[in-house]
């Protein structure tokens, strides 16, 4: 299943393959990957227990990308181990943790690059590009969707204070 009319990249209608997710859905397991001490594997059952943001991202090699990554970092590190927050690309993981030493982001990032399942299952693939379109989820505890945006045009940055106050209105 597609998706269309739903986001541009500078202007240019896109696909975005999958379903979907829906507000109070369960949110679909994935396998991503990081690098810290080699490869990793983060699982949704690895966020379950503490409200979680998902800020998904095309590459963070890209402005935009960079910018919304680190905004989300310094504005969720007053909230300590009281929630998870993660940053989902396609970028390679070793890429991803080169970019955040050189960012002092300290925000999870993961990556979609093995399996490609992450975008297609939460409806973020964008067909044409093969890339993650730009987009913030925010899972109660159990995992369930409570908020979600995927930004209508993939150049421009998210409402940040719409997921932050999502995610504060769960942590009370």
């Amino acid at each position: 299943m597609s998706q269309s009319g739903v986001i541009t990249f500078k202007g240019n209608p896109m696909t975005l393959a999958g379903s979907e997710l829906a507000i109070g859905q369960t949110a679909p397991d994935f396998s991503l990957h990081y690098a810290h001490e080699g490869l990793k594997e983060l699982k949704l059952a690895d966020l379950k227990g503490k409200p979680s943001m998902i800020s998904i991202v095309p590459s963070l090699d890209t402005p935009t990308c960079a910018i919304q990554t680190k905004k989300f970092n310094e504005q969720l590190g007053e909230l300590g181990d009281k929630i998870n927050a993660v940053t989902v690309s396609r970028d390679l993981p070793f890429a991803q943790a080169r970019f955040c030493g050189a960012e002092n982001v300290s925000m999870r990032t993961a990556s979609d690059y093995q399996t490609h399942a992450f975008g297609e299952d939460y409806g973020v693939e964008i067909e044409e590009l093969k890339l993650l379109s730009r987009a913030v989820i925010v899972l109660d505890a159990e995992g369930k969707v409570v908020y979600k945006q995927i930004v209508a045009e993939v150049t421009e940055e998210p409402n940040y204070e719409g997921a932050l106050q999502a995610l504060k209105d769960l942590v009370g």
